[in-house]
């Protein structure tokens, strides 16, 4: 593989949306594993130096949870889903439980094998590692819990959207400045 050029330009492809439109495209499931070559060529045309996967790590149950019960969420869902249903909600991909690739987009091997294809077309791949956006289900939160931001019980009670509590640790929620506060997301 070609070392990087000076200005690579990255293709960022969000990694769930792109396989289940794939799979109602081709009318059988697509994952990491078997996504076929032509869709593959079609990333070579635009003549890309990486593909960024998005969205490829294991996502947690218990923020798929946390999400549904945000009325905030569910409110943007049905606006660009008007027949959303909690079926629909597959979790942010900055929710992850643990950083191994999600075993409906392909597993680890799925994801060996568009590496592979990716290469024989001259096509790098990235990967996001952000360690600052974990689940609440994430193993850190139980092992390290020095690893996060945290709070006190007066912080608990003066922004409950900010900051949770799990054990007995209050850890301060992922947050944008524009945005509320991610609830699912340590």
């Amino acid at each position: 593989m070609k070392p990087w050029k000076k200005n690579p330009v990255i293709y960022e492809i969000n990694t769930w949306v792109w396989l289940n439109e794939m799979s109602r495209q081709m009318q059988f499931p697509i994952t990491l594993a078997n996504i076929p070559g032509e869709k593959l060529d079609e990333l070579a045309h635009l003549n890309v130096e990486a593909v960024w996967l998005m969205g490829v790590w294991e996502r947690s149950p218990r923020g798929i949870a946390i999400s549904n019960i945000n009325s905030g969420n569910i409110a943007d869902f049905r606006r660009a889903l008007p027949d959303f249903s909690f079926a629909d909600n597959v979790g942010s991909p900055y929710c992850v439980k643990r950083y191994t690739v999600d075993a409906q987009l392909g597993g680890d091997e799925g994801l060996a094998t568009a590496r592979e294809q990716l290469a024989q077309r001259g096509i790098k791949l990235v990967l996001d590692f952000v360690p600052n956006h974990l689940a609440h289900d994430h193993r850190w939160v139980e092992e390290s819990p020095d690893y996060f931001i945290t709070g006190n019980k007066e912080d608990l009670r003066d922004d409950p959207e900010t900051y949770v509590q799990i054990g007995g640790n209050i850890f301060a929620c992922g947050k944008d400045p524009f945005y509320p506060a991610w609830q699912d997301v340590l």
